[in-house]
């Protein structure tokens, strides 16, 4: 077994600041034994408009925030999977993408959020993620990590289980949803979802959650979870913001083995086309 290590933070509008969150939890994961830190979504910032989070989007080769957490990763040979913002062609846009940062500090995989956050909640906030993100147009297929074979996914892909089930169908071990997630809607739906993708794929999930007020207009629902193969939570962080911190679990990829072989998940793609 290995142990991973689930962090959460709240992020504002200071790149140097949320940084300086996360280096904290290096530390920490680092005390603790972990072979992987799992961060939130958009660790990098969360500006209060649209407008402001454009124009704070930097390439990964200028972004102090990603240097920085490339340095922590290679001074402490622990790989880090962090939600950062990048510009888009045009300007105009930005992409919400989550990176893979190996021991040696160098960016091995990226993931595009496909599905992008437009609601509207009653007595709550409005949020229309497609006016100012570039939607993704591909699942990355999963890949050989420390702690196992890791898929990726962000936030509001949590509500869609054909990205899961196409990434347990590659082998995927692990499933991340690195979030930043309302209150409200976290509130209804936010470990119900997480524990549904972890039974149905037979997978570990681990959902790193942004936490607290960011600004005056936006605040984090927090709740940051590991949840095994079998559905049980076996890692969990609150929901108020004093604070970064780590949460940790031990992954044992024969619990993933055991799961699967005693309750084979057959699909009738006869009856219904693989997802």
């Amino acid at each position: 077994m290995v142990i991973a290590a689930v962090g959460q933070i709240c992020s504002t509008a200071s790149m140097s600041a949320n940084l300086a969150q996360c280096q904290v939890l290096v530390q920490k994961a680092v005390a603790a034994g972990a072979k992987a830190l799992f961060l939130p979504e958009a660790s990098d910032y969360i500006g209060s408009s649209a407008a402001e989070s454009v124009s704070l989007a930097r390439s990964v080769q200028e972004s102090e925030f990603v240097l920085g957490l490339q340095k922590e990763a290679k001074n402490s040979k622990l790989p880090i999977n962090v939600g950062i913002h990048e510009p888009a062609q045009g300007g105009t846009k930005l992409k919400n993408t989550l990176i893979w940062i190996d021991e040696n500090g160098e960016i091995v995989q990226r993931y595009q959020k496909l599905h992008l956050f437009d609601v509207e909640i009653k007595d709550g906030p409005i949020l229309k993620e497609s006016a100012s993100v570039e939607k993704g147009s591909e699942i990355l297929p999963p890949f050989e990590t420390p702690v196992g074979r890791v898929g990726l996914a962000i936030c509001f892909d949590l509500r869609f289980p054909e990205i899961s089930l196409a990434l347990k169908r590659q082998n995927a071990q692990i499933i991340t949803y690195p979030s930043a997630f309302t209150v409200p809607t976290g509130t209804a739906h936010w470990e119900s979802l997480l524990r549904a993708r972890a039974i149905e794929t037979q997978s570990y999930v681990i959902a790193a959650a942004q936490a607290g007020p960011h600004n005056e207009k936006r605040r984090s629902y927090g709740h940051s979870l590991i949840v095994n193969p079998w559905g049980e939570v076996v890692a969990r962080l609150g929901d108020e913001f004093s604070e970064p911190q780590i949460a940790t679990a031990d992954i044992d990829l024969s619990l993933v083995a055991k799961v699967r072989a005693e309750m084979p998940l057959l699909r009738r793609t006869d009856v219904y086309p693989e997802v």
